[in-house]
């Protein structure tokens, strides 16, 4: 199983125009099918007047679940392309609504099938995405003497520090990946000679959006 895949974290809405049918994309986090019927059953009470509100959705970090929906329009052209735009992106746990306002010129298959994945990608580009990656808080208990070289290797490896308590030592609170843990403790245990303590703590996902590390997503 992936140890870091992308979800949509925040959602966004994007719109296009295509001969005058209005093509609007609303996306929205989900981690359940509930989730999603929800959002949906909102979109469908706001735009109650919308020619079509079409639907498709992933959840899992395997996709376990996925659903799409054409909503009225000819079948194939509208839920199961926008469903494809979101594996395509890989982009997990996230639920996608188009709603279309008829324009008045019929776009035909292959006009339905681009407008409605191009309003899907103009949607995730409103959208928050985030890598969602598992890893484990390590604590590093060291002498002043030792601080330095600690400090270079986390610069190096770039791991992120979450927080650091002076005392009469010094303990540090460090964020590191799954699969770079065993490389870092063993990079810490040889650059201090073995005199810094580290305690492995639990697992936790974690991702990081506008320079902010994001803990239990």
């Amino acid at each position: 199983m992936a140890d870091r895949y992308k979800i949509l974290y925040q959602g966004g809405e994007g719109e296009i125009v295509v001969k005058k049918s209005r093509f609007i994309a609303t996306t929205r986090p989900v981690s359940s099918e509930e989730e999603a019927a929800a959002f949906v059953a909102d979109m469908r009470k706001k735009y109650w007047d919308a020619s079509h509100n079409c639907l498709a959705f992933t959840i899992g970090r395997n996709h376990e679940l996925t659903r799409s929906s054409d909503d009225g329009e000819p079948a194939q052209t509208a839920g199961r392309p926008m469903l494809n735009v979101l594996l395509g992106e890989e982009v997990h746990d996230v639920c996608v609504v188009v709603t279309r306002y008829f324009g008045g010129t019929l776009l035909g298959t292959g006009g339905l099938i681009r407008a409605y994945s191009d309003a899907v990608k103009e949607g995730l580009l409103n959208s928050v995405i985030v890598e969602k990656q598992s890893g484990f808080e390590l604590r590093v208990r060291t002498d002043y003497t030792g601080l330095g070289k600690i400090q270079y290797i986390v610069r190096q490896q770039g791991i992120t520090t979450l927080d650091t308590v002076y005392t009469e030592k010094v303990e540090l609170k460090l964020l590191v990946p799954a699969g770079e843990y065993a490389a870092v403790e063993k990079k810490l245990v040889e650059g201090t000679n073995g005199t810094a303590v580290l305690e492995k703590g639990e697992a936790v996902w974690f991702g990081e959006a506008a320079g902010e590390v994001l803990l239990g997503i």
